[in-house]
């Protein structure tokens, strides 16, 4: 296995990206072009090819303290005193993978500097979330009082589902899926499903202003296909959240807040039938004229005055049932 990794440049000038590297993965490395030397103020865009150019030019080696790989993203440490830290993060975009290159520098610019509540949703003290089959990598909501299933989802990836309905579900997107499914006219039918849901809504793993900072599709047909789409599906809203961690607490709050308003519904709708269709009055209980007069027909003695005797009213009563 490669030990270091290695910058070059970019034989083939017709490429967008005139650099090569060589990441120390697996038994011969991961060979990808990129942009930059060094994700310094923004991610670099990478794509992966096959082998290692025979005539590339060396520009920089740099000895590899650790490189490996998590589950979407690669780690990789550098054995220098700068610049020695970085991350690949591997997605797909318009059906093929991806992969973005950032340093811690560029992940704390990305980062909205501010903390998550630790307090629970308001008004609910657990939440069960049913969590797409095929969703991968996805939110574990691991500080917060919530239980995990997973299922196939009609709409969403991650859903509240109640008596076998889904009542209310979050689809999450980082932004190349957010662009790829956008132009590929894929996220259209998406928000529809989403649309004949009570309560839906899109979250994106971004802020959007990175939309505007795009170089692989022009910005303002992403902004302005957003744009339509929410005008297309207004209630479905498309909410962008920074970064990961606040688009899994945002997912957290609003199928929590879902989950009282669905509670809240099906108590009214008991209540609206309970209104329609009271239930039968009791009968009223017999005057002690009405039962004076049974009893004179039945043949039994009573005054004709004063309370009547209990025993004469359950006699009437008995008698009136059958």
């Amino acid at each position: 296995m490669p030990d270091d990794f290695v910058i070059a440049r970019n034989p083939d000038g017709d490429s967008t990206l005139p650099y090569v590297l060589r990441i120390p993965l697996g038994a011969d490395g991961i060979v990808l072009k990129a942009r930059e030397t060094w994700p310094r103020t923004s991610k670099v865009y990478c794509h992966r090819v096959d082998e290692w150019p025979d005539e590339a030019e060396v520009v920089e080696r740099v000895p590899t303290r650790s490189c490996v790989r998590r589950g979407a993203a690669i780690d990789l440490v550098l054995d220098r005193g700068r610049e020695n830290r970085s991350q690949l993060i591997m997605t797909q975009a318009r059906g093929r993978q991806v992969i973005f290159w950032q340093s811690a520098r560029t992940a704390k610019q990305a980062r909205p500097g501010v903390r998550t509540p630790t307090a629970r949703a308001s008004g609910l003290p657990d939440l069960e979330i049913v969590v797409d089959s095929r969703e991968r990598y996805g939110y574990t909501f691991t500080d917060r009082p919530v239980s995990i299933s997973r299922a196939r989802l009609d709409a969403g990836d991650y859903g509240l589902v109640r008596h076998g309905s889904l009542l209310a579900s979050v689809e999450r997107k980082s932004l190349a899926d957010l662009v790829s499914s956008l132009t590929s006219g894929k996220l259209g039918y998406q928000l529809a499903e989403l649309a004949s849901l009570p309560r839906a809504a899109l979250v994106v793993e971004d802020r959007y202003a990175a939309v505007f900072k795009l170089d692989r599709v022009r910005p303002a047909v992403v902004a302005d296909g957003l744009a339509e789409c929410q005008v297309r599906w207004p209630a479905v809203p498309i909410v962008f959240c920074d970064t990961r961690k606040l688009a899994q607490e945002w997912t957290y709050r609003f199928l929590a807040a879902a989950s009282v308003a669905a509670s809240e519904e099906h108590l009214s709708a008991r209540v609206i039938a309970d209104l329609a269709h009271p239930p039968p009055l009791a009968p009223a209980p017999p005057t002690p004229a009405e039962v004076r007069a049974w009893a004179v027909s039945q043949g039994l003695e009573v005054s004709d005055r004063g309370r009547v005797p209990a025993r004469l009213v359950a006699a009437y009563l008995d008698d009136r049932d059958d």
